[in-house]
This record gives C-alpha cells, structure tokens and sequence, in this order.
C-alpha cells in the first residue's frame, strides 16, 4: 500500500509549470567548499567538463592543477560522444553535452531523489554501497532541461561506476565531506543510450539532514521533469514547522 503523505514533497508541486529558474543553495565549490546561496555570486561551471563548479575565478584557477586530468578526461568524453542512429533514437552527436546540461539544471531534484532512494535518513550506511541509477530516453526540445524523460529509477551498486578516473574524483569529494563532518558522497548515475553522467551528492551528518523522508520520490522525479520545473524545493520538518527548501 502506498503511503500517503500530509504534505506535498515539493511547495510548488500542485502549481501550474511557468518560468523555469534555477534554485540556488545546492551547488559547492569544488576548491573552498562553499555553498552557492541566493545572495552569493553565481557560480560558474568549468568549460572543460562542465561539471565542477566555482564561486570564483580564483578558485577555478587554484584547483586547475588537480582537476586538469579528470577534467580532460571529461572533456574527451564529451567530444568523442557520437550518438549512432538507433531504432527510435536521433542521430544527435551533443547527446553528451545535452545530458550534463540537463544534470546540471535538476541538481536539486537528482540530490534529493538520490538521498530519498538511499534511504540515508534512516540507514546513512548505505552511501557507501550503493547509487541510483537513472535511465532516460532522448527527445527534441527547445530547452535543454526538457530534453529527456525518465524511463526507469533504480538502485545498483556502487561498483556500477567503474571508470577510474571518475571513480578516484569521487573519492576526493568523499575525503573532503568526511573531512567536513558530512557523512559521505552519494552517487547518481543518469544514463541514455550508452551515454553516462555520474553527479555526487555530497552529505550533511544526519543531525543537520532536515529533509523528511519520502517513499515517493519516484513519482516526485517524474513529475517534475516532465513538467520541466527547476525549482524543485524539498519539504523539511523542523522545530519551526514545516519549510520548503
């Protein structure tokens, strides 16, 4: 039986889709750690990978010496990625480019489907064993956001990254959190025709996760792709009441 919730999972779930603007607050400088804020510059991705971000150009420039490997790694990836023609599928040879796009603007919704799947509010030990797994199927839009719909969610295990490269930029995501006093990197995997992109999630120590926990993240993930919202802001229950974001 399905749970049924009081609230909705999102403020803006029930409204109609309008302007789609990015929500601020989940990004995190790849150099200094810093959260990207409402009132903070906003950050900018690297051009390269199009993947790690910076709060400033300073920043950028003082990690270069050890992003430039998984950067031009990335990078290759991008450039080489040939979307062959497939039964159903268009021939269309930025297929890479479009999937870190799309990543990059649901980083809230994908961070929290994957902390909801895991079930780290209840068992933060299993960051350490698994990921989720989207796949999703191409279509033609104007905006890149709405470019792909989700075809299935589900969890794998954490060796289902194998790329090494990919695999130690993880594990210095995961030193730094720890170092933080987070409880780890959480790993999302979206993929659509043999093209993957891999988005960690650092994670808070559980006393600063305010997020309730949710059984119906599946239909959430849906529902806001489809409707091309990017203003996902998840439900919190805190000593105040309830707060969205």
């Amino acid at each position: 039986m399905a749970t049924c919730y009081a609230q909705p999972a999102a403020a803006n779930y029930n409204t109609a889709p309008g302007y789609a603007q990015r929500q601020r607050g989940y990004r995190v400088c790849d150099t200094c750690g810093a959260p990207e804020t409402p009132t903070s510059t906003k950050f900018r991705l690297c051009g390269g990978c199009m993947t790690t971000q910076y709060c400033s150009p300073d920043c950028q420039k003082s990690h270069w010496p050890s992003h430039k490997t998984i950067c031009q790694h990335t990078a290759n990836q991008l450039a080489n990625a040939k979307l062959a023609p497939m039964s159903g599928a268009p021939a269309d040879e930025n297929l890479a480019k479009n999937l870190r796009k799309f990543t990059s603007a649901h980083t809230a919704l994908f961070g929290w489907a994957g902390f909801q799947a895991l079930q780290l509010k209840k068992v933060p030990a299993n960051i350490r064993q698994s990921a989720l797994l989207i796949d999703l199927t191409y279509k033609n839009h104007d905006e890149a956001h709405r470019r792909f719909s989700i075809a299935s969610a589900r969890i794998v295990p954490r060796t289902f990254v194998c790329d090494p490269l990919v695999n130690a930029d993880i594990q210095r995501r995961e030193e730094r959190c720890r170092q933080n006093g987070g409880i780890g990197t959480a790993i999302v995997i979206l993929q659509c025709n043999g093209i993957s992109q891999v988005m960690p999630v650092e994670v808070d120590p559980p006393a600063k996760i305010t997020w309730d926990a949710r059984e119906d993240w599946p239909q959430v993930l849906h529902h806001f792709v489809e409707a091309g919202r990017t203003d996902f802001k998840p439900i919190s229950t805190t000593a105040q009441g309830i707060v969205y974001g």
